[in-house]
Order: C-alpha cells, then sequence, then structure tokens
C-alpha cells in the first residue's frame, strides 16, 4: 500500500514531467513580418500596372508587437476610399489557421509625364502646340486630372486663365466650339442616294461631334451633328 506522501511525491513528479514536455513543444509559428511586406509590395505593383509612368512603392513600418500566427494563404485588399495611387492603407486578411487582419501604411509614387503652360494663357484661348510644355515629376503629388498627353489638350479652349508653368487640368479645358448661337451654318442632309447643302443658322452651341439645332434658311429645325467650320451635317 502507498503511503500519501509517496502519492504527493508521485503526483509532484508527474506534474514536473508534463511541465517539462510542455516547455519543448514547438511553438506556434508566428507570422514574419517581412512576408508581409513582401506580399503587399507585389499587391501594390499588381494593382498599380498599367499607370501612366515609372511606379516605385514604399511599404510602411509593421507594428513589431503584433504576434500573429502563421498564415496559409495571405489575403491583401484595399479598403474601402483606398487606391494604388500616392499615400495609401492596404488590408491584409487571414483565414487559417487563425482569421486576423491588419492595415499597412504604404506610398505608390508614379513618375511620370505631364504638361504645363509654356506662358501665361488667357482664359477662352485656344491651346496650341507651342502653349504647353512637357514636365516630367511624381505625377500622384499634382491634383487630380492632369493633362498627359498633349492631345488632350491641343485644339480645346481654357475655361480660366493660368500662370506659366501651372500644370494643365482637364477640368480647366474644355472643347472649343464648332458651332455657336446664331451662327451662319452650312447644313448638310444625308441620305440614301442624296446629299443636299443649304444654308442655316445655329439655333445652339455645340463642339465636334456633339447634338445640336439649326434652322434652315426655309424655316425647318433640324436636329444634326456639329463638324469643325460651321458645318451641321443631318441624315436621313
Amino acid at each position: 500500500m502507498i503511503s500519501a506522501s509517496a502519492r504527493l511525491a508521485l503526483g509532484l513528479c508527474g506534474m514536473l514531467l508534463a511541465a517539462a514536455a510542455a516547455a519543448q513543444a514547438p511553438l506556434p509559428a508566428r507570422q514574419d513580418q517581412d512576408g508581409l511586406r513582401d506580399a503587399i509590395e507585389q499587391f501594390l505593383h499588381t494593382q498599380s500596372a498599367g499607370l501612366p509612368g515609372q511606379v516605385s512603392i514604399s511599404v510602411g513600418a509593421i507594428d513589431p508587437r503584433l504576434n500573429m500566427p502563421a498564415c496559409a494563404a495571405l489575403q491583401p485588399f484595399l479598403p474601402n476610399g483606398s487606391r494604388a495611387w500616392g499615400k495609401t492603407t492596404v488590408g491584409m486578411r487571414c483565414s487559417a489557421p487563425a482569421p486576423w487582419t491588419i492595415y499597412v501604411q504604404a506610398t505608390v509614387r508614379v513618375q511620370g509625364d505631364y504638361y504645363t503652360a509654356a506662358a501665361p494663357l488667357g482664359q477662352g484661348q485656344a491651346v496650341g502646340p507651342n502653349d504647353i510644355v512637357k514636365t516630367k515629376g511624381d505625377l500622384t503629388a499634382l491634383p487630380a486630372g492632369i493633362i498627359t498627353d498633349p492631345a488632350q489638350a491641343i485644339g480645346r479652349t481654357l475655361a480660366m486663365s493660368v500662370a506659366a508653368g501651372t500644370p494643365l487640368r482637364q477640368d480647366a479645358l474644355r472643347s472649343q466650339q464648332a458651332v455657336q448661337q446664331g451662327q451662319i451654318v452650312r447644313v448638310v442632309s444625308n441620305g440614301p442616294g442624296f446629299s443636299v447643302s443649304t444654308e442655316g443658322r445655329a439655333l445652339t452651341n455645340g463642339a465636334d461631334g456633339q447634338l445640336v439645332q439649326a434652322r434652315t434658311a426655309g424655316g425647318q429645325v433640324v436636329s444634326g451633328v456639329a463638324k469643325m467650320g460651321g458645318v451641321v451635317t443631318v441624315t436621313y
């Protein structure tokens, strides 16, 4: 028969053996933060593919106190309101073996060409090839809608005056009017096997390709497509 003291000794021994076994058991793997940063950078490169310029990406620091379990399949995403442009936020989600989500700051810079005013340009002035100059810089640091292709500016008119060196924006330009209200226009009517031209007066303004109305010399009101040079084309 085992004495009480022997039983106590055996119990203590068992507890010590269990504690030793637990101490020797491998700890669960923790998520490598360098791997997180690499995954975020790769994700942003994919998201920024096709941007007009040379893309560079920097990922912000991750709080070293975070201690997440290693993830079997990282799932990067852009939170609502974020995009791969300028200073942004990227989310990283894990579903297994243990769910967790973190958010990391990052910066996407795009070095590319944009166009500025070569000289002071006045409101209503039509932009010509010599009125703009190509400049290189970080597009993400500029206002939205910057002109990056000269075809976006040449032939259009300025909605406001701009100083020399000012980056040109799409919202500061408007299409040149092909037809102006009250202008004498040439109304060309086309149909199967015929084309008739007559004089008329524009009733509305319109840029090239826009639908306008005109009144012919006979008093008929017609709708047609405005063309440069004061032409309204009516197709039957």
